[in-house]
């Protein structure tokens, strides 16, 4: 009897197309769904006269399995797989394999890793991402878990996912236990930077410069070409150039109220565990939040007024400076996204490839772009980078972009249109390049009404103060730490 090559258990969107493109990379893939009707339908469906296997229980998946078995999960994130996890480990043996492929919460994959590995078999949590199109025909995919599984998927991994112009494939080992899926989610924060931002742009082009949409389809295609190169700039212009068959522009007619999954929301909350300042990312999560106060924002509108400015100046100029102004903002978000990754790994004891990481990116995903590449460049050229500002090419080409993005974020405060993740990209580098904040009155504060102390310009740092303020204070102080 012939063995497939590998399982995958959840025959939704990603699971179907994922499947498919397996098999159309050679191997022989078995499937199973809960609801076995999906198995049948797909089998005699789409998957009809292919090398794929349907299976009407998990016994026969595993039956089916050639050793070690290899297992790909893409059910819901959260209690589905770990009781899914606990249904199939009495069906296996030693060095089998289990294979989250779905958006698990990284904690989630540490502590399944740990478990998994417990009973004698390998565990990877992988970040796949690119979406319906991307797992049929190649998504960017970030594994991490136990070490010892790698070998055995690795070609099956490399196979299927995205590969670069130069033949790369955008997918390669990442670190242990929860570690891909932590890039994952990374991911998935500067995607919700970088949407918001286009968002951003396009609400100052629309209302700031009363732009068609048929002029910000040609904005973007012009952007496209260059250094904004990316998948999410390209959709942004084919979305502006839709009509529907009425001859509607679409867009339009789309409520204002964004959804999210709340992978944006776990990386602002990461980033605060480990006192990283994520702030694009942080106010891309808050502007869904923002949008999704529509009835509130309606009837605030009605009441509170905003200033009567309109644009006035030359506005060729200030769409070149939108362009800038993105790109500076974007490199900011990258920027902080590392940085989170750095202070993670550090915490995690992960060994993280920055380079590597950009290369998985470059393909398949979201938020591909030809700026990876330079991303890419530079940690290869400097793999301990402390963050990505200080590489010459990106310090100059911010230092080139940000008298574009001062004008941008003061004329969009003069006219009232909020651009809140360019505003706080902005504000982020500002305070980055500041020697000196004004965190020296915020310590002075909470030394006077809480004793907290604080340390001295004059003195070694790790010394410690306390100034008796008002002269009614004693000399004991509170305990020195940093939450």
């Amino acid at each position: 009897m012939s063995t497939s090559n590998v399982g995958l258990i959840g025959l939704a969107v990603m699971g179907e197309n994922l499947i498919l493109n397996m098999e159309s990379k050679g191997f022989t893939v078995s499937c199973f769904n809960r609801t076995t009707q999906k198995v049948d339908d797909f089998v005699n469906g789409r998957a009809k006269g292919k090398n794929i296997v349907g299976c009407q229980s998990l016994e026969e998946l595993v039956k089916s399995l050639e050793r070690p078995r290899k297992i790909m999960m893409l059910v819901k994130a959260g209690g589905a797989v770990d009781a899914l996890i606990d249904q199939l480990i009495p069906l296996l043996e030693p060095g089998d394999i289990l294979i989250d492929g779905g958006n698990s919460h990284f904690p989630d994959t540490i502590r399944r890793t740990e478990y998994v590995e417990s009973k004698g078999l390998l565990y990877i949590g992988t970040g796949v991402s690119g979406g319906e199109e991307g797992a049929l025909l190649g998504p960017s995919m970030m594994p991490g878990g136990s070490p010892d599984a790698w070998p055995h998927v690795k070609e099956l991994f490399q196979k299927v996912c995205a590969q670069t112009d130069e033949g790369e494939p955008c997918c390669d080992w990442v670190g242990e236990n929860g570690a891909g899926h932590f890039v994952k989610m990374v991911h998935n924060g500067i995607e919700y930077g970088d949407m918001q931002m286009i968002a951003e742009t396009y609400q100052m082009m629309k209302d700031g410069l009363g732009m068609s949409n048929e002029e910000m389809h040609a904005a973007f295609a012009e952007w496209q070409e260059g250094e904004l190169n990316s998948y999410l700039i390209e959709i942004t212009r084919d979305i502006l150039g839709y009509r529907d068959e009425d001859g509607a522009a679409t867009l339009d007619l789309i409520l204002d109220t964004a959804g999210q999954k709340g992978t944006g929301k776990w990386t602002a909350s990461a980033a605060l565990d480990v006192g990283q300042p994520l702030t694009l990312i942080g106010e891309a999560v808050f502007a869904r939040f923002l949008s999704a106060l529509k009835d509130e924002r309606v009837a605030a509108s009605k009441e509170l007024e905003g200033p009567a400015a309109t644009f006035e100046g030359d506005r060729a100029a200030l769409i070149a400076d939108l362009r800038q102004a993105l790109y500076a903002s974007k490199i900011v978000s990258y920027a902080q996204g590392y940085q989170l990754m750095r202070a993670a790994a550090e915490q995690h004891n992960w060994n993280l490839n920055y380079g590597g990481i950009a290369l998985m990116w470059r393909g398949g995903c979201i938020i591909r772009s030809v700026f990876l590449g330079d991303i890419k460049v530079a940690f290869d050229k400097n793999p301990d980078l402390v963050n990505l500002l200080l590489d010459p090419f990106f310090r100059d080409a911010v230092s080139k972009a940000a008298p574009a993005w001062r004008r941008v974020v003061v004329e969009a405060a003069r006219l009232g249109i909020p651009m809140p993740a360019t505003a706080a990209a902005l504000a982020y580098f500002d305070g980055y390049r500041t020697a000196r904040l004004p965190a020296n009155l915020l310590q002075a504060q909470r030394d006077y009404f809480g004793a907290h102390t604080y340390e001295r310009v004059d003195k070694p740092r790790g010394e410690f103060f306390h100034t008796n303020w008002t002269g009614r204070g004693g000399t004991t102080a509170a305990s020195t730490y940093t939450a």
